[in-house]
């Protein structure tokens, strides 16, 4: 299978990551990628960059190394109610942004129901294109619930490598994204394999999250990442899908 863009990459900006923005790019290059996604922890994660940061990536060129970069955000999903820590006027000036929870900024109770909530609650923002690693069992989800408001809502759902690397903190990854495509497969839910990577030799590594895929027999049509122009046309659909609701109402 190839891949053409890794959709989910942090930079020394988010604090706990090593490389720059052009040692990045350069990697993508030289892994044969036509390009790459650069999604840097939002304000709320400890250690990363200011709001600024992403108010000020208009001043990026989009173009390094022969790469397309993707500029965005990976979003922290606070609570139940899907809030998250960056506006919608500062997310609709990104290129790409993912919604995910994580421990220091999750502030609800960790139940199925409230799980569950937050990600379809944060579905419903129209610039959030991608829910992060939904797969760690220390916040458990109905995954056909998730399925299901990610078909309504033309959001895409990850397989995150990082969460299936072997000794990661992440609980029941492999077993809990078997299920998450099971549904996909159902109800035709495309699917990224994001790297997670802080470090350029991760970048667009699959080698966790390619035999999962391979184990569920899912469509490759269904795998957005496999081409940069199906992934910018899902990002399109819902912005577009979200527009039409506006004239709607």
């Amino acid at each position: 299978m190839r891949v053409e863009i890794d959709t989910h990459t942090h930079t020394l900006a988010s604090g706990h990551a090593y490389n720059t923005m052009n040692e990045m790019a350069k990697a993508a290059a030289d892994k044969g990628l036509k390009g790459l996604a650069i999604t840097e922890h939002a304000p709320e994660m400890p250690g990363t960059c200011h709001l600024y940061y992403f108010q000020n990536l208009r001043i990026v060129p989009r173009k390094r190394f022969g790469i397309e970069l993707l500029l965005g955000t990976e979003l922290n999903i606070m609570n139940a109610e899907g809030k998250v820590d960056l506006s919608e006027d500062v997310l609709k000036t990104l290129d790409i942004a993912i919604a995910s929870i994580h421990i220091p900024c999750f502030r609800d109770e960790r139940t199925v129901e409230n799980v569950t909530a937050a990600y379809e609650n944060v579905m419903e923002n129209p610039y959030v294109d991608i829910i992060g690693h939904p797969d760690d069992g220390r916040y458990p989800v109905d995954y056909e619930q998730l399925a299901k408001k990610a078909k309504e809502t033309g959001t895409v759902l990850e397989v995150n490598n990082g969460s299936l690397r072997p000794g990661g903190f992440r609980v029941d990854t492999r077993k809990n994204d078997l299920k998450m495509l099971e549904y996909c497969k159902k109800y035709e839910v495309p699917v990224t394999m994001g790297s997670d990577a802080h470090m350029d030799v991760d970048l667009a590594d699959y080698s966790y999250a390619l035999p999962v895929i391979e184990e569920s027999h899912f469509p490759e049509e269904l795998i957005v990442n496999t081409s940069a122009e199906l992934l910018k046309s899902c990002i399109q659909y819902k912005r577009n899908m979200w527009k039409q609701k506006k004239v709607n109402c």
